[in-house]
């Protein structure tokens, strides 16, 4: 069932559709960075956290690119 360009989204599905992006957007920037600090071996402290860096900004651009193109499918 395709969308009139235009047409609204429903308030279930607005709200559903901001569960999962402020969830994903939670463990892809906050948890995962975090759990590299504390918990991955094998590098020193200011190894895991330039590892941490770089898995933070790739993955803020990979979430903005991600919803750009649902934004423009007229996803959410």
């Amino acid at each position: 069932m395709a969308r009139e360009l235009g047409a609204t989204l429903s308030w279930p599905r607005a709200i559903v559709a901001t569960v999962v992006v402020v969830a994903l957007g939670i463990v892809l920037l906050v948890v995962v960075p975090n759990l590299i600090v504390t918990q991955l071996g094998g590098l020193d402290r200011s190894g895991r956290v330039a590892l941490a860096t770089v898995w933070f900004f790739g993955m803020l651009a990979g979430f903005a690119w991600l919803l750009r193109r649902l934004q423009a499918r007229h996803l959410i």
